[in-house]
């Protein structure tokens, strides 16, 4: 079966929709979580081994303040209004970055065109986790890596509950899985898992670094 039949194409076109009449006002939406998150973004871009690096789900463009120097980046989003609003971040801040329309579940790459991945709150999104991952896997050159920060449902067995009760308000207000089982996805799709950081909140933030063996 090829991976663009496993896609849920109504699922995938109401999440680019959300988001889509989001993108305008996204940035200031969004503007007070960002305090928390502008450090684990630096963090996690420290990491980033080159030349070819994928960015998928770059939304508005929130990491591109922490792109490495000389690397050659791909960013890519679902949603055309988000990266419209990407690229005018690039060209405020002068990058060389190639933004593309794409999705993470059917990547429009040949198999390992890059040396990492990077994912910041994207697989919370993704209709089809397992098969995102998949795709990130053939595109990443064996030996390379996919550094992920995302938030995933807490192992506190009271809050995974209480999250599992919200969820679907979640997804009908903004798109977003807040109890997605992210570390059991990964090991799903056949990846190791190198490093788990948990970054707070009861468990539910981590930064998960990934290799890619094939």
């Amino acid at each position: 079966m090829r991976n663009s039949d496993k896609i849920d194409s109504k699922a995938t076109a109401l999440i680019r929709d959300r988001y889509q009449r989001m993108s305008p006002k996204y940035d200031q939406m969004v503007e007070g979580s960002e305090r928390r998150y502008t450090a684990w973004r630096k963090d996690l871009w420290s990491k980033v081994k080159g030349p070819h690096i994928l960015e998928v789900g770059v939304g508005t463009g929130r990491n591109m303040p922490y792109y490495p120097a000389g690397q050659q980046i791909t960013a890519i989003d679902v949603t055309p209004g988000m990266l419209s609003q990407a690229q005018k971040r690039a060209a405020l801040l002068e990058l060389n970055v190639d933004l593309q329309v794409g999705d993470v579940q059917a990547l429009e790459f040949p198999d390992n065109s890059f040396d990492t991945a990077v994912a910041t709150f994207v697989f919370c999104s993704v209709p089809n986790s397992v098969s995102g991952l998949l795709e990130l896997k053939r595109v990443v050159k064996p030996r390379g890596q996919i550094l992920l920060l995302e938030h995933t449902r807490s192992p506190n067995q009271l809050l995974g509950v209480f999250m599992d009760l919200l969820n679907p308000l979640s997804i009908w207000f903004l798109g977003d899985n807040i109890n997605r089982r992210t570390v059991e996805n990964i090991e799903k799709a056949g990846l190791v898992i190198e490093m788990i950081t948990d970054l707070g909140m009861g468990g539910i933030f981590k930064q998960i670094q990934v290799s890619v063996e094939k």
